[in-house]
């Protein structure tokens, strides 16, 4: 009989050990909030679709965000890192792969990823960056109130396209049609485009698209817009930026004025956009996971949040390179010109 009850008592007392460390737990959602925070190792995916700038930096970013908050990869913080290099059945196999697998948290980059993993992922927690129009996606069918396991942040503003097509309008009136690589496939780029042709169409400036299914097939395009295009102008398109080094060999060699979406392909070459920094677009979605992996927030109540703060983004060489002259005026609607203005 004594036996009988030590052993009770040790199996209680290994019980009531099992609920306070939650061993053995699948997927404890506030394991990472509280006072047990910081001894907490976390276990991340990212899912990004392919290499290129904007995307690179909305990754470091993110992680960054992460960094500030003590969650440090090769500390406390594990990275399943993912790469589909613009490849549709690469980026199914890796939702799949990580689907099967238990994690804190999980961030798909640019609308083909974040969707195959919404798609795939139904239990832990989902976070989307990069992505133009999460709604139109069907990502999220709310961006007030997502529900379900996802959250994130839109790269888009509207405004943002309808203010560069009326700098355009109003700084090149020589300006009749404006040519843009577009792979139609990505229906981030159409959304864009769509903005982009109905903006115009309100200045009688007509957009002509050059479509490509293939980063190699972005030089080609570009060229067949030479003599066509006045300007020209490309969309969040994860093809077309990957390969936007020949577009901006296109736009300098035939002195064509080249106009992004993204302040990273400015840097680059392009000469102006109207936009952001994709670190800080990453950071601000790095913000929204310490929120749910030490906090214990759900994304189904996180807001789904667009770039508020917008500014026009000039690049000089790249003006210079093009044929453009940068009068006082283009340079006074840029509000933050120390580091707007691009020398």
């Amino acid at each position: 009989m004594v036996k009988k009850k030590m052993i009770a008592s040790l199996l209680i007392s290994a019980a009531a050990l099992v609920a306070v460390t939650g061993c053995g737990a699948k997927n404890d959602n506030t394991s990472g909030s509280g006072n047990n925070a910081d001894s907490k190792t976390y276990s991340i995916a990212i899912s990004q679709y392919v290499e290129h700038p904007s995307l690179d930096a909305t990754r470091e970013g993110f992680l960054a965000a992460l960094k500030d908050a003590g969650i440090t990869e090769g500390d406390n913080l594990k990275v399943d890192m993912n790469n589909a290099q613009a490849d549709a059945s690469n980026n199914l196999s890796i939702a799949q792969k990580i689907a099967s697998k238990d994690y804190d948290l999980i961030l798909g980059i640019a609308t083909p990823s974040a969707l195959a993993v919404v798609q795939e992922e139904k239990e832990n927690p989902v976070l989307f960056a990069a992505v133009t129009d999460p709604l139109a996606a069907k990502i999220v069918s709310n961006l007030d109130k997502p529900g379900g396991n996802v959250s994130g942040a839109s790269d888009t503003n509207p405004a943002a396209i309808t203010q560069l097509m009326e700098f355009i309008a109003s700084k090149f009136t020589n300006v009749k049609t404006v040519g843009m690589v577009i792979n139609e496939g990505e229906p981030n780029a159409v959304i864009m485009a769509d903005l982009a042709e109905k903006a115009l169409g309100e200045h009688n400036i007509k957009l002509l698209k050059a479509p490509v299914t293939a980063t190699s097939e972005v030089s080609q395009a570009a060229e067949s817009l030479v003599g066509r295009a006045d300007a020209l102008y490309i969309a969040l398109d994860n093809t077309v930026v990957s390969s936007v080094d020949s577009i901006i060999k296109v736009a300098n060699d035939n002195k064509i004025p080249f106009f992004s979406s993204d302040r990273d392909t400015v840097e680059k070459g392009a000469f102006a956009t109207v936009g952001f920094k994709y670190y800080d677009h990453g950071y601000q979605v790095g913000q929204m996971a310490v929120e749910i992996l030490k906090d214990g927030k759900k994304p189904a109540d996180m807001k789904v949040t667009v770039p508020e703060k917008l500014d026009l983004i000039l690049n000089l060489k790249a003006a210079e390179a093009q044929g453009i002259t940068v009068s006082d005026e283009m340079k006074s609607e840029v509000k933050d010109q120390d580091n707007n203005i691009i020398k």
